[in-house]
């Protein structure tokens, strides 16, 4: 969850400091996971890759362990396995909202997030809220000309432009 400038940042900073053009200098680096504080096993895990005595594969990639695997049948069928793995008791949370915390499904592609995101409001029971976000430009005669362009832009770290929202359902305030 941290800056990509702030990771390209350190990079350069241990490249330099080791006078290396490896990633990281060549260092492992294991960026803190709030996971591994309430699952020793997890952290076990990660203390065997930064001390480099995890199993590799024959291509000398990290051998990962199958109770960290979704399997891939149908994308579907995969997210739903995913959704029930990380959040086994999602009727629960709709009576406690702070059970649902310490779970967070994180994704390579900001795409992903809205996809998922709708995927995991829709199983809440409640009513579902639409917000709907207004986009102004500088020169107001214009506006008609270019308001469906502006709704059309899903920009990084901003909301998109329609929201929906549903009780009990976490959401991150950045």
């Amino acid at each position: 969850m941290a800056k990509k400038k702030m990771i390209e940042t350190f990079d350069l900073l241990l490249k330099d400091l080791l006078n290396t053009n490896v990633i990281f200098g060549g260092k492992v680096v294991v960026f803190e996971n709030m996971h591994a504080k309430t699952n020793p096993t997890f952290c076990e895990y990660l203390m065997r890759i930064g001390n480099r005595k995890e199993l590799l594969t024959s291509e000398n990639k990290i051998e990962i362990s199958n109770s960290f695997i979704v399997p891939y049948t149908t994308e579907q069928e995969s997210l739903n396995a995913l959704f029930e793995t990380t959040f086994p008791n999602m009727h629960d949370f709709l009576c406690d909202a702070s059970s649902v915390a310490s779970c967070v499904i994180l994704t390579m592609k900001h795409d992903f997030v809205n996809e998922i995101n709708d995927m995991l409001i829709a199983k809440f029971s409640k009513e579902a809220k639409t917000f709907v976000a207004i986009d102004e430009i500088c020169v107001s005669n214009d506006q008609s000309e270019y308001e469906d362009f502006l709704h059309s832009l899903n920009p990084d770290g901003l909301p998109p432009y329609i929201l929906t929202l549903k009780e009990n359902c976490p959401i991150i305030l950045l």
